[in-house]
């Protein structure tokens, strides 16, 4: 383990692997926001105004959990912003469900089974917070 002089922030040679699968899952779809921001644009139900910054603030938080959650010191505070994000983007989840002719490309079988997974990706991010490193 070595220690950032400074910052009370400290990394050991290999995070728990829940962890790590929380955080590359994160990272991934926060730059996913940038990268396919049209598509994350229509997902957003239209009662939601200004769909694309929504989804820029969405992905920016969703980078800053994943990095959040690999260091011990704020990995219980990013689970916890990581959780809440997965609550606020439960709208869309239910829109594409509701609106499957609207996201003709994606197997509506697809668009139902997001839903419970909802809970599944909680689970793990709850479980990856309150990991130790070893």
């Amino acid at each position: 383990m070595f220690k950032i002089p400074g910052f009370n922030l400290s990394f050991s040679a290999m995070p728990p692997i829940p962890v790590l699968v929380v955080a590359a899952f994160f990272i991934g779809a926060g730059i996913l926001h940038f990268v396919l921001l049209d598509f994350f644009s229509s997902i957003v139900p239209p009662y939601f105004s200004n769909p694309e910054a929504l989804v820029k603030i969405s992905g920016i938080f969703e980078i800053l959990g994943g990095i959040g959650i690999l260091v011990e010191s704020t990995r219980k505070w990013a689970g916890f912003g990581l959780i809440a994000l997965c609550v606020a983007v439960l709208p869309a989840n239910i829109h594409m469900a509701m609106n499957p002719d609207q996201f003709a490309n994606i197997p509506v079988a697809l668009l139902y089974l997001r839903l419970p997974l909802q809970a599944l990706v909680i689970w793990v991010i709850w479980k990856a917070a309150h990991s130790r490193q070893a």
